[in-house]
């Protein structure tokens, strides 16, 4: 009879010889802000129609070997899923409204049942301060929308409206919402993308100079204070998932620079000309080594040698930060670059997600993959599709 220590040996000796890959997660991200992915324009309002698409959705990744999505459910401070904190998503019905009053059905609570149903893992995707889309047109804000009753909750920012990161009561309203949604359902992660702080705009300052002189706990640069209120949200958020329920993940989906080298020494070897620590107020790193989240998802949507951001150079300076420590790393592709590619580019010339993909199996930090964004995928660029199931299969 064979020791376990045998049994260990001989499967390890036989998943090498199939060709064994480290990648665990395959997932994809299902967009519902502006209609990208799901629901289309059309089936806006239209509960049938909107179960077929997403059932069509599931089938299809499924088929080339995914066993996860990313499900957007909160693009606006709104709500893809039954929610009495706030209103239903105008991407869903067509207008901002009450639930009972807007829609017979609940969308997270279906798509989840049909998920687990294939194997798949269901993560929910929150942006934590965007309120609207609009060019400064909150008109559409349901009457009852948080904005409505706290409007000193929030500033504008390059004709967008915005949860003000420095506020108690943002943190407090974000968890809530985290509270809810893991209490509530089968979820088997909270998500975020890298949409803290609004990306810069024209050199235009932030509206938060007099939320800071009221409140600068202690700091005197406010960038470090910004990056502060960053950090006690992920904190906080972290610890409710875990004070909720056992077992759901929390991941982030920073950009994918979190600084150049050229001012940090312990960057990446890149020239971005946007970076999380900078500019988005996000220290992605910390919350990697502090423990507050269990996986992180940067997205490296640029090509095997592009020289301002280079694939490989950051896949393995990712893999560096997370080694050693308890946080899962997965990467971000870009499927969606292959559509109408130059064909003098790297995106034109063939199949660079596959040549990504066979990168990631060269780096053992490397545990999961994920796709940006489905409607994109699944026209199958450059027969990507085909290209992706051929890899899982082997």
């Amino acid at each position: 009879m064979r020791s376990v220590r045998d049994i260990v040996v001989i499967s390890l000796l036989l998943c090498s010889l199939a060709g064994y890959s480290q990648i665990q997660f395959r997932g994809a991200w299902i967009a519902t802000v502006a209609n990208i992915d799901w629901p289309s324009e059309e089936a806006v309002g239209n509960t049938a129609q909107q179960q077929e698409d997403m059932i069509w959705l599931l089938d299809s990744l499924q088929n080339i070997g995914l066993n996860a999505i990313i499900l957007q459910v909160r693009p606006t401070s709104d709500a893809l899923y039954y929610s009495e904190l706030e209103p239903v998503s105008h991407w869903l019905t067509g207008t901002q409204g009450y639930w009972g009053e807007q829609t017979p059905w609940d969308p997270l609570d279906w798509t989840i049942e049909e998920a687990h149903e294939r194997g798949m893992e269901v993560h929910v995707w929150l942006n934590p301060y965007r309120v609207n889309l609009a060019k400064n047109d909150t008109s559409i804000l349901s009457p009852h929308h948080i904005m409505r009753r706290h409007p000193e909750w929030f500033w504008e920012y390059n004709k967008q409206w915005y949860f003000n990161p420095g506020l108690d009561e943002t943190r407090e309203w974000i968890c809530t919402i985290v509270q809810d949604l893991v209490d509530r359902y089968d979820i088997d992660a909270i998500h975020m993308d890298d949409y803290f702080y609004p990306y810069p705009s024209g050199g235009k300052p932030l509206p938060d100079t007099l939320t800071f002189a009221q409140n600068p706990r202690g700091y005197e640069d406010i960038g470090d204070w910004r990056r502060n209120n960053v950090d006690m949200a992920i904190q906080d958020i972290s610890a409710t998932i875990r004070e909720c329920k056992e077992g759901v993940e929390f991941g982030i989906s920073p950009f994918g620079v979190w600084r150049n080298a050229s001012v940090d020494s312990t960057g990446s070897k890149t020239q971005a000309g946007i970076t999380n620590y900078d500019d988005l107020y996000a220290n992605i790193r910390l919350w990697i080594q502090a423990g507050w989240i269990d996986y992180v998802l940067p997205q490296l949507y640029w090509e095997i040698g592009k020289k301002v951001a280079d694939y490989e150079t950051l896949a393995h300076w990712w893999a560096k930060e997370v080694r050693g420590t308890n946080c899962k790393l997965y990467i971000g592709m870009a499927p969606y670059r292959l559509e109408n590619a130059s064909p003098k580019s790297a995106w034109g010339k063939g199949n660079e997600i596959s040549r990504q993909m066979r990168l990631n199996r060269t780096i053992p930090e490397i545990t999961g993959e994920c796709f940006y964004s489905t409607r994109p995928l699944l026209r199958n660029p450059r027969g990507v599709c085909d290209s992706i199931k051929t890899i899982y299969s082997e």
